[in-house]
This record gives C-alpha cells, structure tokens and sequence, in this order.
C-alpha cells in the first residue's frame, strides 16, 4: 500500500518519527510535480535529522536547498543542515550554510548563537564570543544565548564572575535544561564555589547520566575537594 505525504506530515508533526519516515518512504512520487518532491524531500530530511540518522537526513535536504525556489523553506533547511554539521563536528560546514543565509538577509537569535557554537568547537573564542553578544543584541533574554556566552566567558576564564551571571540568568529561564544546569555548576567551579558547583553537576548528572563532557566536569570537580 502506497504512502500518502499528507498522512506522513501530519504524523511527522505529532512527532512519530518512525512512523513518519516509514509512511514517506512508501510514497509513490512518480506523478508528484516539482515542488511535491521537494517537499517529500524536506520532511525525509527532518524524520532522518530526528531520528539521528544525519547521512540519509544530508542527501534530502540538500536537494531542497539546491533545487528550492521558496526562501524560507531554504532558510529552514540550511538550519537544519548547519545543526547536522554541528552535532557531526563539521563546524567549517556549519558556518558555510549559517554565512549563506546573514548573505541572503536572514538574521535570527538561532542563527548566530549556531554560528558561535561552531566557532567555539574550532576554539575561536573571541569569535564565538562576539557571535553570543550579536545574538543578544537581537534578544537579550534568549536562554541559549546567555547560557553559551557564560559558559564560554567562564571555561575560557575571560570573565569567570560575567559569566556565572549570564549562567544564573540562563537557568531561570529554563530550570530544567541539564545542559544549562552543567554550565552554571562549571561557571560556580570557575568562580572557585565548589559546593554549589557539585550540587549543579549533579542534577545535570541525574538527567544525563552518561554525557561525556558533564562526567568529565563532575570527575574535575570531585577532584578538587
């Protein structure tokens, strides 16, 4: 029996991933026009991108961005491929694909605090730095900025005290991000507050038992009693 791409975008949205991609894979495209198989094209991508599988999500939605005619589904697919490229450590890729679309007149929060993300996996703190500060210009309460900003300003000890604020200010608005409560117990460890680091590493640890860099912070930590 045949897919139907309206029955897999609406499966995609209710977020069941596996089921989403088996019913899109079963979509008969042979009569689809141009525009159908792009977005077939797209929302394959996204099921693969969910479900981790980043080769197969990069062959989709690379045919959206060089084929597509629509701007914005260019811009979402760019994100999505700049994301990929991140979490795979390809972060010169990353940049390519965020620069194209600052070129075509997007700017966004997401935008540059990905940006920062790949400079500061390439260890181009002053760059990755600056790139949280533009992203803040653009929103100054953004969680994802402020948390990446004061983990940068305290691992790298440019301004341990700044950020530990950025990281306090980041845990309000989302309580219950391990990532974030991992930089604030870093940013109390850089600020030489090893109580308060602990308790911090450790809810994150409760959340994300076996996340490498938030062990290896919490071994750090323990060592230093």
């Amino acid at each position: 029996m045949a897919g139907s791409l309206q029955t897999g975008i609406r499966l995609y949205r209710s977020k069941r991933w596996d089921a989403a991609l088996k019913e899109l894979l079963q979509v008969d495209a042979s009569y689809f026009d141009t525009e159908e198989n792009r977005e077939l094209a797209y929302y394959l991508g996204l099921c693969y991108t969910k479900l981790e599988q980043y080769d197969n999500a990069l062959l989709y939605l690379e045919q959206v961005v060089t084929g597509g005619s629509n701007p914005l589904r260019a811009y979402q697919c760019r994100m999505t491929l700049a994301y990929i490229y991140s979490v795979t450590g390809r972060s010169k890729l990353a940049e390519f694909e965020l620069k194209r679309l600052i070129e075509h007149g997007f700017e966004s929060v997401q935008i540059y605090s990905t940006m920062a993300y790949a400079a500061y996996s390439q260890k181009r703190y002053d760059d990755a730095i600056e790139l949280y500060q533009k992203a803040l210009e653009l929103d100054r309460e953004s969680p994802t900025a402020l948390n990446g900003l004061g983990y940068i300003l305290s691992d790298t000890e440019k301004d341990v005290r700044k950020g530990l604020t950025f990281c306090k200010k980041a845990i309000e608005k989302k309580p219950q991000n391990p990532a974030y409560m991992d930089s604030l117990g870093w940013a109390y460890f850089k600020n030489g507050e090893i109580l308060e680091a602990r308790t911090w590493i450790r809810r994150a640890l409760d959340l994300l038992p076996r996340h490498p860099e938030i062990i290896s912070h919490m071994r750090t930590i323990l060592g230093a009693d």
